[in-house]
């Protein structure tokens, strides 16, 4: 075997500020630091690039097209609008548009997710086969397609002259029409009244929540909520003058006069978003309650409390804790899910603002403005859904 001479010297290794180059800590903040300029690198070359194009083309970049008049009509809107209307407007009302979907079809989904949830754990075989299918069937189908049979169920329904009123409410080609009320200052009282009355319940629930662990006196509070509920939009209606008119839909030779309508692209999207996500979350609140243990279920039965009981207070304040995280998941798709609907032609943020970008050439700043409400949207709902997930966990000793 050879040895090695005392004197001899082992090679010099690099070092970098005192440390060895070799060291993992080192290396680590070398390959962050490349990593980062690697991107603002790439991030350089795509704006140079996309600035060379515009100049090439003759496209002057801003946002003072904003202030221009749009020159296209939007069918369905909720503010007034008209072709006049300036471009930011015409944004706006698409934003309202996908408003309107996110926040109705968010409801809608979460009702029926948990129904299809409970449902599912039936021990009825027919009950809990048919959500199976439901379930298996929705999940299983691309959200655009289930838009699309949809949109061609809807414009399958009779024509105007072949409409016939069911309870105030006719179906057509053009969309649903309803029944709605002819003086909106009593029913705006009455909204009023319900409103203070569910926060009234809250109030109460604490309250009597509260009571209970202090002195172990159980407060009526179902009953108590209940007459809430009635009683102050009961009182609201009645301080706006007590109206019982309707603007009923009439029945015109070829069109429908009085009432609201809801568009076909509209109940479309609604219905295709609503179906798709409250598959998700029936399976969400299923996985949910299976976590609770059977053992408290059984004795809680055993000590005979009823079965609304033992859900309310031992279930679900267990199984919210394993529901609520994966249901912001599902919030959150079904929001960008909603900008599917410009391919069957609901006018929606992503809609108003392609045809904002195609006659103004401005397509950075109206991607710009796409990618921040989906964004901001997002985070709002992120947040929301965090600090009532944390809100909600039970603490342990």
């Amino acid at each position: 075997m050879t040895e090695i001479p005392a004197n001899s010297q082992r090679p010099p290794t690099r070092s970098l500020g005192g440390r060895s180059f070799y060291d993992k800590e080192v290396q680590g903040v070398l390959w962050q630091v490349v990593t980062i300029g690697v991107v603002l690198g790439l991030g350089y070359y795509l704006y140079s690039n996309m600035v060379a194009n515009l100049e090439l083309r003759q496209i002057q970049t801003g946002w003072g097209f904003l202030w221009r008049p749009a020159s296209f009509d939007i069918g369905e809107s909720l503010i007034p609008y008209t072709s006049a209307s300036p471009y930011w407007k015409a944004i706006l009302v698409g934003l309202i548009n996908t408003f309107r979907v996110a926040v109705v079809g968010c409801i809608l989904a979460t009702i029926l997710g948990v129904f299809v949830g409970v449902a599912s754990l039936s021990r009825n075989f027919l009950v809990s086969g048919l959500t199976s299918v439901y379930i298996h069937s929705l999940r299983n189908v691309p959200v655009l397609l289930q838009m699309i049979f949809w949109v061609a169920v809807m414009h399958a329904m009779p024509s105007v002259r072949e409409s016939k009123p069911l309870f105030g409410f006719v179906a057509t080609q053009r969309g649903l029409f309803a029944p709605v009320p002819a003086a909106a200052f009593g029913w705006t009282l009455a909204l009023v009244g319900l409103l203070v009355a569910v926060v009234a319940i809250w109030i109460v629930a604490r309250w009597a929540n509260r009571r209970q662990l202090e002195t172990g006196e159980i407060f009526p509070v179902m009953w108590t909520s209940l007459g809430i509920l009635v009683a102050l939009p009961f009182v609201g209606w009645l301080i706006g003058g007590a109206p019982t008119e309707w603007n009923v839909p009439q029945l015109n030779r070829f069109n429908i006069r009085g009432g609201m309508s809801l568009s076909p692209e509209f109940l479309a999207v609604l219905t295709g978003l609503t179906l798709y996500t409250s598959a998700f979350i029936g399976e969400i609140v299923r996985a949910g309650i299976l976590s609770v243990p059977k053992g408290q279920i059984e004795a809680a039965r055993a000590i005979g409390l009823r079965e609304s009981v033992i859900m309310r207070k031992i279930i679900l304040p267990q199984a919210l804790r394993v529901i609520v995280p994966p249901q912001t998941s599902q919030y959150l798709n079904l929001t960008k899910n909603s900008s599917l609907a410009v391919a069957i032609g609901y006018p929606d943020l992503v809609s108003t603002a392609n045809t904002t970008m195609n006659q103004t050439g401005q397509a950075p700043e109206g991607i710009v403005i796409i990618m921040v409400v989906y964004l901001t949207i997002s985070l709002t709902i992120s947040l929301f859904m965090n600090w009532y997930n944390k809100k909600i966990q039970l603490v342990e000793r």
